[in-house]
């Protein structure tokens, strides 16, 4: 028997760098909760763009403009940056409106909506044991909206838009920096505006703000890009598995946020639901390991 490659070191350690970035993210929302959040969402597009435009560039790489001499390639970028952009807005509000554990209950769904997004629109079969993994999220979100006599919309709404944007991404042949360039790109003329000129209540935020909040606005192009790129590295170098395994770090670490920094409820109701979601990844998880591969 051959034996396997370990899974490379330095791609453990880029990958759990974003993982464990993005599971610290409320953290730093919660920094700017005087800011409203249109405008924290309008700052983090544009300063996302001149960041990743500087990584690439530090690559020594061209942004490419191949995908808009397609119209079908363009329109996937367009629909790929306004579906990120909404994920960002809810996930900024959701979070700075005391919601951190809705947004952990979206993260911890959204594979399981990819799943039934790609049976859907895709048109892939599913394995017995991953309809039972679909079976028990929606039973535990389901649940939940019975005990509390309303849908989580936040979760929902979370796993939902990042899951369309998954599936825009499959219609673009860019990396995942090349690809955040442009959607972010597409995005800047009407972010632009809405910062200089009067709309919707915009100020502006950085031109009266103080310099902590400046700096908070202007380095949110870096807490968005900088675990991107360390994922973009990650992801090449261990297998999808392992990845599978490590995407529910960040939503962990959120849910603790929630509960034990911010004081958020997690009620015996939560816990009810999100052991029957935790129950449908696991199941999911042992799918694609290989452990549960063949039902």
């Amino acid at each position: 028997m051959m034996n396997q490659t370990p899974p490379d070191k330095k791609g453990i350690l880029f990958a759990l760098l974003a993982f464990i970035s993005w599971g610290f993210l409320p953290v730093y929302w919660k920094l700017l909760q005087t800011v409203p959040a249109p405008e924290i969402l309008a700052h983090r597009i544009v300063w996302s763009f001149l960041f990743v435009f500087i990584l690439i560039r530090i690559q020594r790489k061209k942004l490419s403009f191949s995908s808009f001499r397609n119209l079908k390639a363009t329109l996937a970028l367009a629909g790929a940056g306004f579906f990120i952009a909404l994920n960002w807005g809810i996930y900024i509000f959701a979070v700075n409106a005391g919601h951190i554990v809705e947004t952990s209950m979206g993260y911890y769904i959204n594979p399981l909506v990819s799943i039934a997004f790609g049976l859907i629109f895709l048109h892939e079969k599913l394995r017995p044991v991953q309809w039972i993994s679909l079976t028990l999220a929606a039973a535990g979100v389901l649940y939940l909206a019975l005990d509390y006599g309303k849908i989580p919309w936040i979760a929902l709404a979370l796993a939902g838009s990042f899951a369309i944007y998954g599936l825009l991404k499959k219609l673009t042949p860019h990396e995942a920096l090349q690809g955040l360039a442009l959607e972010t790109l597409i995005l800047l003329p009407l972010v632009l505006a809405f910062l200089i000129l009067p709309i919707g209540g915009s100020s502006g935020a950085i031109s009266h703000s103080d310099l902590r909040t400046t700096l908070l606005l202007i380095l949110s192009g870096v807490v968005t890009a900088l675990p991107l790129y360390w994922f973009a590295l990650g992801v090449k170098r261990i297998p999808l598995s392992l990845v599978g395994f490590f995407q529910y770090i960040g939503p962990s670490i959120a849910l603790l946020i929630a509960v034990f920094i911010y004081n958020e409820p997690f009620t015996h109701s939560h816990l009810i639901s999100f052991s029957l979601i935790w129950s449908g990844l696991v199941i999911y998880t042992l799918s694609i390991t290989g452990i549960l591969k063949r039902f």
